[in-house]
C-alpha cells in the first residue's frame, strides 16, 4: 500500500488526462467516419430519386414530382450531415491543437525546473565574488612566480667582458676555417688587418730617417 503515494496519485491523474484526450479524439474520429458514410448514403438516395424523376418526367408527372420531393428531403439531410462533419472536424482540430499547446507548455515547465535545479542557490553576487576570488588568486600566483625567479636573475654583467668573449669565439671560428680551407675569407682578412697607426707609432718617413741615421753612425765608426 505504501507504493500508492502522492506521486502515484498525480502520475495516475496525468495518465487519465492523457487517455481522456486520446479517447475524445478517437470518439470524434469515429463520429466523423459515421457521418461520412451517411453522407455517401444520402448522396446515393438523391441520385436514385433524380433518376426516377427523369424517367417519369413525361409519362407520369405525379411520380416524377414525388421523386423530386424526396430528393429535396435527402438533399436537406445531406446539408445537415455536411455541417455536422465540419463541426466534428473543427473540434478534432481544436483538441489536437490544445493538446499540442499543453505538451509544449509542459516541456517548457520541465526545462524551467531543470534550469532552476542547475542554478540552485546561485546568485549574481555569488558569481561576482567567485570571479573576484579568481582574479585575486591569479595575482597571488604571479607574485609567487616573480619571487621564485628573482634568485635566478643575473646581475652586474660587464658588457666589455661579453664583447671580449665574443671576439675570442669569432677568432676561434676563423682559425678553424683556416685549418680546414687553408685560406682566410676576404671579409675576415679585412677584419684582421692592423688598425690605423696611432700618434705613438712612427710613420714610414720617420723610419727612413732612423735608418739613414744608423747608417751614418756606422760609417763614422769605421
Amino acid at each position: 500500500m505504501a507504493s500508492w503515494g502522492f506521486g502515484s496519485l498525480w502520475g495516475g491523474n496525468a495518465a487519465k488526462k492523457k487517455d481522456s484526450t486520446k479517447n475524445a479524439i478517437l470518439g470524434l474520429r469515429s463520429t466523423l467516419e459515421m457521418l461520412s458514410k451517411r453522407e455517401k448514403h444520402l448522396q446515393n438516395q438523391m441520385d436514385e430519386q433524380d433518376t426516377i424523376a427523369r424517367k417519369h418526367v413525361n409519362s407520369n408527372k405525379s411520380l416524377a414530382k414525388a421523386a423530386l420531393r424526396r430528393k429535396k428531403a435527402f438533399e436537406h439531410q445531406l446539408e445537415q450531415t455536411s455541417a455536422q462533419m465540419m463541426t466534428v472536424e473543427r473540434e478534432i482540430g481544436s483538441i489536437e491543437s490544445a493538446n499540442i499547446n499543453k505538451e509544449t507548455l509542459d516541456a517548457m515547465r520541465n526545462a524551467s525546473k531543470a534550469i532552476q535545479n542547475i542554478h540552485g542557490g546561485l546568485t549574481v553576487d555569488q558569481v561576482d565574488q567567485t570571479m573576484e576570488d579568481l582574479r585575486e588568486q591569479h595575482a597571488v600566483g604571479e607574485e609567487i612566480a616573480e619571487a621564485l625567479t628573482q634568485g635566478a636573475q643575473t646581475s652586474g654583467v660587464d658588457e666589455d667582458e661579453l664583447d671580449e668573449e665574443l671576439a675570442e669565439l669569432q677568432q676561434e671560428a676563423l682559425d678553424e676555417r683556416m685549418l680546414k680551407t687553408g685560406s682566410v675569407p676576404v671579409h675576415d682578412q679585412i677584419q684582421r688587418m692592423p688598425n690605423a697607426p696611432t700618434k705613438n707609432t712612427p710613420t714610414a718617413e720617420e723610419e727612413d730617417e732612423e735608418a739613414e741615421l744608423r747608417k751614418l753612425q756606422a760609417e763614422m765608426a769605421m
